[in-house]
């Protein structure tokens, strides 16, 4: 194991795709695989027994057999509350991303892109960002958007830049996206995002849109 590497494990049923998982995670700098299960009860099981050499975080799939992969995420929570758990699935539900969000899930990314967003999604979860795919964000902040919203800015004391950058947040961009838009730094996206966070007293992009729509 890599000294100071953070810990992952992966829960996905698709022996195929696990191991790709596993191959996948080899090659991402600053983390090591401490395990890969196929169900929630195994992986269950072996966390309860790693007790405090568990990982760090865990990339989860929905729809495992048996105990399903938000069920699992909500025990392992109990057990493990600073652990971080990603969702991994092919679906793109509305619902599904409340209920594993309620759970305590820290992300939702959908399987086809993990390809491309499984190392930045990482890395952003482990910053105690809320990554989520693009087209699950917009359809999760659409499900919140009200006409409108700008006004509530004044209410929460943001500047128009921070205005601008939660709006584009509530779009589902990505920091790159936004940064890109606004013709800044993506570091300048993040200070911008922490002053959100603080102004409106809460912790994940999830929870800034929600709060600052009104919801």
């Amino acid at each position: 194991m890599t000294e100071h590497a953070r810990k992952v494990a992966v829960v996905e049923d698709d022996s195929e795709l696990r191991r790709t998982l596993v191959e996948m995670l080899g090659t991402i700098p600053g983390w090591d695989v401490v395990g890969s299960y196929p169900n929630a009860e195994a992986a269950m099981a072996a966390m309860a027994a790693l007790q405090d050499a568990g990982p760090d975080l865990v990339l989860m799939d929905i729809q495992l057999p048996g105990i399903s992969g938000i069920e699992c995420t909500a025990e392992l929570k109990k057990a493990m509350p600073e652990l971080r758990i990603l969702m991994l699935t092919v679906y793109d539900h509305t619902q599904r991303v409340f209920d594993a969000l309620a759970a305590g899930a820290c992300g939702y990314l959908l399987k086809r892109d993990v390809p491309t967003r499984l190392a930045g999604a990482l890395e952003e979860a482990w910053e105690g960002a809320c990554p989520i795919s693009s087209s699950v964000a917009r359809k999760v902040f659409q499900h919140f958007v009200k006409p409108s919203p700008t006004a509530r800015g004044a209410e929460f004391d943001l500047t128009p830049r921070e205005q601008e950058t939660l709006d584009l947040l509530a779009k589902g961009k990505l920091y790159k996206e936004i940064a890109d838009e606004l013709d800044i730094g993506v570091e300048t996206v993040r200070y911008h995002l922490q002053n959100i966070y603080r102004k409106l007293q809460v912790r994940t992009r999830t929870e800034a849109v929600v709060k600052y729509f009104g919801q």
